[in-house]
Parts: C-alpha cells; structure tokens; sequence
C-alpha cells in the first residue's frame, strides 16, 4: 500500500507531484445534495497560495482548482468528486544538484533507500506543494460540518512567541504571517528578512481552534479524536510535534489544577477550564477543539550544507530555487483543512453509529 489516503466515511486521496502537470485530490464519501462549487473551494486555497509576500516562496502558482467529478448542476451527488490545480510555473532545472546528492533534512535520501528511485524536482511527492490538495479536501469537509468554525494561526515563529493578551481573531487575516498578535507580526518580519538574507530559515508553532463541535464526536481506545488529529496533523509537512490542549505543559501541572471543572450549566455542564483541549476519552467534551503543531525550519536553504552524493561520497549541497524562509506561514490553511477532515469525518461516524 503506498498511503496516499486519508479518512473512513469521509476519505480523500491526493495525486501529483511539485513539477508535473497537476495535482489533485479525490474525496469520497461526501454526502449528497450539499452545494458545492469551485467557489466554495477557492478562497481556501487563495489563503495557501504561494509567492503573496517576500515572505513566502516566489513560485507563482495562481492554484484554480477545478470539479472534474460528484457534481451535477451544483450538488454534491454522494459519488467521488475528483479536484484538480495545474502546475504553471515549475522551475526543474533548479534542482539539477539535488539529482545528484541528497538535501539534509528532506526526503531525498529517505525516498532514495525506499523506492530505489525518487523525482528531485521540487520533492515530487514529498513536496509541500502536495498542500494544497488537502486544501481543496478540506474546504469540501467543510460543507458536512457547516456549524463548526475551525480558525488557525501562527503563535510563534523563530523561538518568538504571541503575547496572548494582544491576542486579536480579526488581525489574523491583515498580515503576511496568519498573527493574531499586530505587534508581534512586526518583529516576526525583522527576524525572517534577517534569516532569508543569511541564506537561513526559521521554525514556526500553529495553533488550531474548532467551535461548535458537539460533545460526543470520536470514539474510544482505536478511534480517539484526538489522536486522528494528531495524525492528521502529523501528516503535514515538516511538522515535528502536535499537541492537543495544554500537551507537554500538562506533564506540569497537578491533579487539581489540570481538572476541567464542571458545573451545571442551561445546555449540559458549563466548563471552567479547557486544559483537555475540548476531549475526554478520546471524544469530544463540546468544548472548543485545540490542536498545537511544531514545524521545523525549512529544510531547502542558501546555506551550504554537509552531505553525501547518490554514490556515498561526501559532498556540500545548497538549495537553489524558490522556497518559503518559514514553511509554518503557509501551514495554517493545511493545518485547518486537516481538521475539518478529521472533524467532518467524525461527524459522519458518529450519525452512522448513533443515528444522531
């Protein structure tokens, strides 16, 4: 099996690679009669689209989806809806050196030792360029789940982190960095023009938040919420660490003060605290879902590097090309259409099961 495949009710398969034709996504499972259109899908992969500021990759992919397939005059019709983005500007002879040796910190080598063979153009499939697929996934998993907003955002990039108390939902969608902290932006622009002029690159924190998810969404043991989202989000590229809720920093805490307090509320049990991450058990509290993941530096650098070649001999390599000096910027658009999958996906299982 070659795990190009996502999900249960709701499952989605991406194909292509950084430097052919096109990419795309298959999505099955979606119910029928949902109105959806390349409208519906396009907004979403605006916001991941790349070369929008000095600091994003320059490659200039305008990324206009199509429905090839599963509509018929604007409805879903409950078969596979097959999505597709051309590729209009690759840049192949850029990785004329990576051919010939492998890139620390990608999956040359890694690709190399398992398939014997592997495209160096751009990373093929190994390429973040295969983002936007689960993108254009997501944004249909959206429609099954319209009553959940689902909102990500950088809250640290460079060992810099958000004062939460200037923590703003709006100032989100006014920078380049997907910040909810303007003032934080402003030095998270200094510190990145810093490392992309060193030939650098810098790692970044994504936050992740759903409201509106009902209590109940998951299952125990083998199916818990929270552990396929961790999946899901482990899945992204150059993602090193996820964590739901307050993660490591409950290792911290004590007993009592970890405790999400309850008390009675008008709509079942008013929560005083949020620690869980808005699961229990591996389901859903009802509680706001939060979901944290740790993206490494950009691997593709100016910088040279230590390497071997393709024979084992030792080597330097540097990246030339186009590539983002903070892969964390463009992860919030993924990240969040991962979660609504996973989400989108639990609302489905969880009606198949208990009817409700």
């Amino acid at each position: 099996m070659s795990h190009n495949s996502f999900g249960h009710l709701l499952r989605f398969t991406t194909w292509g690679e950084s430097h052919g034709p096109a990419i795309g996504a298959v999505v099955d499972g979606c119910p029928p009669g949902l109105s959806l259109s390349e409208a519906d899908i396009q907004p979403w992969l605006d916001k991941r689209r790349p070369g929008q500021s000095k600091y994003t990759t320059q490659r200039q992919e305008p990324d206009q989806v199509r429905i090839l397939s599963g509509v018929h005059e604007g409805q879903t019709t409950g078969t596979p809806i097959s999505l597709m983005i051309e590729n209009v500007d690759q840049r192949s002879k850029d990785y004329s050196d990576v051919a010939r040796a492998y890139r620390p910190g990608h999956a040359d080598y890694a690709y190399d030792a398992k398939y014997g063979l592997r495209d160096p153009r751009g990373g093929g499939r190994s390429s973040a360029r295969e983002t936007a697929s689960r993108v254009a996934a997501g944004a249909v998993a959206r429609l099954v789940i319209p009553q959940v907003r689902i909102r990500a955002c950088l809250v640290e990039l460079g060992g810099i982190a958000v004062d939460r108390s200037r923590f703003d939902d709006a100032e989100i969608d006014r920078n380049p960095f997907f910040c909810p902290d303007a003032q934080t932006a402003e030095r998270w622009a200094e510190t990145l023009d810093a490392a992309r002029k060193a030939g650098s690159s810098l790692g970044a924190i994504v936050e992740c938040t759903a409201s509106g998810v009902p209590a109940g969404w998951g299952s125990p043991l083998y199916m818990k919420l929270d552990s396929q989202l961790a999946s899901a989000c482990m899945g992204i590229n150059a993602v090193k660490g996820v964590e739901i809720g307050d993660g490591f920093a409950a290792a911290r805490l004590t007993g009592e003060t970890n405790a999400d307090r309850m008390r009675p509320g008008a709509d079942g049990p008013q929560f005083l605290s949020n620690h869980s991450g808005g699961t229990a058990g591996g389901i859903s509290t009802g509680q706001p879902i939060v979901v944290r993941m740790a993206l490494k530096p950009t691997s593709s650098i100016l910088t040279p590097v230590e390497t071997i070649d393709r024979a084992g001999e030792a080597t330097e390599i540097l990246t030339k090309g186009r590539h983002d000096p903070c892969v964390g910027i463009r992860a919030a658009p993924v990240m969040e259409a991962m979660v609504a999958l996973v989400l989108a996906d639990a609302a489905l299982m969880h009606r198949g099961q208990t009817g409700r």
